[in-house]
């Protein structure tokens, strides 16, 4: 396939994202949902997976209505399955990024249940934004590792203190444990040979996707603004698991382990 191709191919992939379902915008929020699980996919083909086993955890920890934190929450992903698998929950999304957090907000516009709070996490204040001083379950995924080791640990201790006793919080991100170089690179080299495939055959990677929201009406604005504040991608780090569950016990919790793992990625539940 040529590049003309993939672009062709790229931009067919979300053709439908421009045509007329919200009346104010005229954007199809859903198609931008959709639209970027396809993205992430192709980074993380087990992707669902890790959203099962999260919500799995906590109807098992804290019932089947909790009040939850959707921490880092981009376009709301966790927010969208945690509430159709729990009609009776209600979700607290947090996030930066203005262009990810136009397209959750778009998208749970019509929805009591849901709210978003505009914060930057490594700021000492961002938790007395929210509108509940505790919560049942906080839950985030792949956003964790645009953290450096000191603010992340300092982090986890301000969701320490937001979770209630008895509640959770659950991290699926990357988690590399170096002491297994040979694994790690041979994980790394037949993931990427995979992606690399999956490219050929029209899949969106990150730079692709965001230059699509470049371009569309809605969402240029909002996207200027995040490459402001962001860049082009995270320089954090990708601490093991094991780092990762010795600071949420350092930070408050009473347990923390991992529940789910893949070859590259990890699902960390801690419970306070």
């Amino acid at each position: 396939m040529t590049d003309a191709d993939a672009t062709t191919t790229t931009k067919t992939t979300v053709s439908t994202v421009t045509t007329t379902t919200a009346a104010a915008t005229g954007t199809d929020w859903q198609a931008w949902q959709e639209s970027w699980d396809r993205q992430q996919e192709w980074y993380m083909p087990d992707r669902e997976e890790r959203f099962r086993i999260m919500l799995d955890m906590v109807e098992a920890l804290v019932g089947p209505a909790p009040r939850v934190l959707d921490l880092a929450c981009g376009t709301g992903t966790i927010t969208a399955r945690l509430l159709a698998r729990f009609p009776r929950a209600t979700s607290t999304g947090v996030d930066l990024d203005p262009a990810l957090l136009a397209i959750a907000e778009g998208t749970f516009a019509e929805d009591d249940r849901v709210s978003f709070v505009t914060a930057d996490l490594k700021a000492p204040d961002w938790a007395a934004k929210l509108p509940y001083d505790t919560y049942d379950a906080v839950l985030t995924a792949t956003a964790l590792h645009w953290f450096h080791a000191e603010p992340l640990a300092d982090l986890y201790g301000r969701v320490a203190e937001l979770v209630r006793d008895g509640g959770v919080f659950m991290n699926a991100d990357h988690m590399i444990d170096d002491t297994t170089p040979r694994i790690n690179a041979a994980e790394r080299a037949q993931r990427h040979a995979r992606m690399d495939a999956a490219k050929d055959g029209g899949a969106l990677d990150w730079s692709q996707w965001w230059q699509l929201a470049a371009e569309d009406p809605v969402l240029a604005g909002p996207t200027a603004r995040r490459f402001e504040l962001y860049g082009e991608h995270a320089d954090g780090e990708m601490p093991s698991a094991e780092w990762h569950a010795r600071v949420l016990r350092d930070k408050g919790f009473g347990e923390a382990r991992p529940v789910w793992c893949s070859p590259s990625d990890t699902l960390l539940l801690a419970v306070k």
